[in-house]
């Protein structure tokens, strides 16, 4: 036993030597070399054995991919990228009839600031909502299945960037806008831009039962730029703040125009006086949609002074405050939502823009917080001590202080211009506390080079010492836009799609395969099996699809391999079509048979060992 024992723990020691060079000590920020032994402890942090898993999933937006990128805590291993926005061809994402009519006239999207569904201000492992920047959507993702169910167009909106930020019990999703346009998006001037540009504010619900995103109501909000946003918890239940710029309404030259002002503002609401108002008929319809206009509309809008261009805002975990900074500012500032409530009910306000009171600063801010040489504050997440972490894009830093005080406890550098950061459920009522993720905005040289186009990064630092630590970093591309981290035994996804006998595309047996033509379409109701298609068992060749040029083909099939792991996909050579069948589920694919011919068709995803083998024919008939 001894001769044996020594060769494996020498691979073993071997083995988290090895590690060493993955790791970096980021706190003097520079490489390592491999025989500094000091990272041992952070390889060992972050090492999760073969056959445990991840304490925690990291889901990152995609930003211009159109993609959510997931992630597993601590290790920072790439799980899967679930399409959402844009086109999948791993997956057959915007291919399958489903998914295709979920992407609408679009073939991508700018996938935005995360959010999970809420209970209480917790995590609940439901839901995922997301938005899309370019294209004015937003989506649900499944996290039973990790599957986008709905996709919402969002009407008189241009660029909900801010998030799907979610009240404490997702009764809603607020999208602001980023980008001022005419409702619509119909022509107007910009010589108009104040009088007819607006920033329109999307209440959005979501269905569960029917697995619906919808738009309650909308508010028609002055023609600046929104930014960030969040919702109250607790004591500010019902409450919601959102960061502006381009209060100056600039139409042009946005880096020097839109920086004119001392000040831009947070529009502070209270969503359930806004709700009663639209019960209350107080509201105008536009293009379909129930519009506030805060000018004509009195009540629950506010608004908040802030150093110049903000772009976090941030709710405590206890909900007392929320905290705003100014990217040219070199400090953040803690807001009471008490003293804005007290505020609002003596009327201390400083005056009045389009319609919503102006409270004053001085009234409703609880202190500013100032640290040393610390320059771009962007956005700020939380522990379980009840500690503030800032990302300073300027000075490439994470600032940990104290809100309640506005002491600076800590400080540790990262690699480089982080712009958003993640907590352990840091945007809760009760966050984790033990893991903080820097998702940077660039990498320069700390991977190796791949060309002119760089990963961007993100940095994993611990947060359960005294001093915080860098311990890993891992490239990603594009950069993220925000992320959320949930606690793994939140979510319990499906390994296999249970069998659906009211689906009539269905099929789960071979007897049950057939093709059958109705005028000019042919619908194929097919399986696919370790390791063959059968479209028709009873036809002398089952795998083969024969039809007329210029039919409309529609195969429906199903994956009846109930076992974990064996996806199938469908391609069909020269046709620019593919999709992914999990197992048990049923997908179907649509396409006009224009070109006659000889097409082969085959699996896209390994399944077996005779995965090459699976294949057949789509014969099409020349219409001649």
């Amino acid at each position: 036993m001894k001769k044996k024992l020594i060769p494996a723990l020498s691979g073993l020691l071997v083995g988290i030597v090895a590690s060493t060079v993955f790791f970096a000590d980021y706190t003097n920020v520079g490489p390592k070399s491999v025989a500094d032994t000091s990272t041992k402890s952070n390889a060992e942090k972050v090492y999760v054995p073969f056959g445990e898993q991840d304490e925690y999933y990291l889901f990152a937006s995609g930003g211009h991919s159109g993609q959510m990128f997931i992630y597993g805590v601590p290790s920072m291993r790439h799980i899967r990228t679930v399409p959402v926005f844009s086109q999948d061809s791993a997956t057959g994402y915007g291919w399958s009839d489903h998914t295709k009519e979920l992407m609408g006239d679009y073939t991508w999207g700018d996938l935005h600031h995360p959010a999970f569904s809420e209970t209480k201000g917790e995590y609940d492992g439901k839901w995922m909502f997301a938005t899309d920047v370019a294209n004015s959507r937003a989506a649900v993702m499944d996290l039973e299945t990790f599957t986008v169910k709905d996709i919402l167009d969002v009407p008189n909106t241009s660029g909900p960037h801010c998030a799907m930020f979610v009240t404490e019990n997702t009764e809603y999703m607020f999208l602001p806008t980023r980008f001022a346009v005419p409702f619509g998006s119909e022509y107007a001037s910009l010589d108009e831009y104040s009088s007819k540009y607006y920033g329109v504010m999307s209440a959005v619900q979501f269905n569960e039962e029917k697995e619906e995103l919808g738009v309650s109501w909308q508010v028609a909000l002055p023609p600046w730029s929104y930014d960030l946003s969040d919702a109250g918890k607790g004591p500010s239940h019902g409450w919601a703040v959102v960061t502006t710029y381009n209060t100056e309404e600039a139409t042009t030259n946005l880096e020097i125009n839109a920086s004119q002002a001392d000040r831009d503002y947070i529009v502070l609401f209270n969503w359930k006086e806004l709700e009663k108002m639209v019960a209350d008929g107080q509201y105008e319809e536009v293009n379909g949609q129930k519009v506030i206009f805060p000018e004509k509309h009195k009540g629950g809008l506010y608004l908040v002074p802030v150093a110049k261009s903000p772009h976090g805002v941030d709710v405590t975990p206890d909900g007392k405050y929320f905290i705003a900074s100014g990217k040219l500012a070199p400090a953040m500032t803690v807001f009471s939502f008490e003293k804005a409530f007290a505020a609002i009910e003596a009327g201390d306000f400083s005056g009045e823009k389009y319609g919503m009171p102006v409270i004053n600063y001085e009234s409703v801010m609880e202190r500013e917080v100032n640290p040393e040489n610390a320059l771009g504050p962007l956005h700020t997440q939380f522990d379980d001590k009840g500690m503030a972490y800032t990302t300073m894009f300027i000075s490439s830093e994470i600032v940990k202080w104290d809100p309640t005080t506005g002491e600076t406890v800590d400080r540790v550098p990262v690699q480089y211009s982080p712009g958003h950061s993640v907590a352990a459920e840091g945007d809760s009522v009760s966050p984790d506390g033990k893991w903080l993720i820097s998702l940077n905005k660039i990498a320069k040289d700390s991977y190796l080079s791949v060309g002119p186009s760089h990963p961007e990064s993100m940095q994993l630092i611990d947060l359960s010492g005294d001093k915080m630590e860098v311990i890993l970093s891992a490239p990603v591309n594009p950069e993220p836009h925000y992320a959320q981290i949930i606690k793994a035994d939140k979510l319990s996804p499906i390994e296999v799609y249970p069998k659906d006998e009211t689906n009539p595309d269905a099929v789960y047996s071979q007897d049950q395969t057939r093709i059958e033509r109705k005028g000019n379409e042919v619908h194929v109701y097919g399986i696919a099996m370790r390791s063959k298609f059968i479209f028709d068992a009873k036809a002398e060749r089952p795998d083969v699809i024969e039809v007329n040029e210029g039919d409309k083909v529609v195969i429906h099939l199903t994956n009846i391999d109930f076992d974990e792991d064996i996806t199938h996909g469908f391609a069909i050579n020269r046709h620019d079509l593919n999709m992914e069948v999990q197992p048990g589920q049923t997908e179907t694919i649509s396409f006009t048979a224009d070109k006659a011919g000889t097409f082969p068709i085959y699996c896209t995803n390994f399944c077996s060992a005779l995965h090459q083998e699976m294949t057949g024919y789509l014969l099409v008939k020349p219409s001649n």
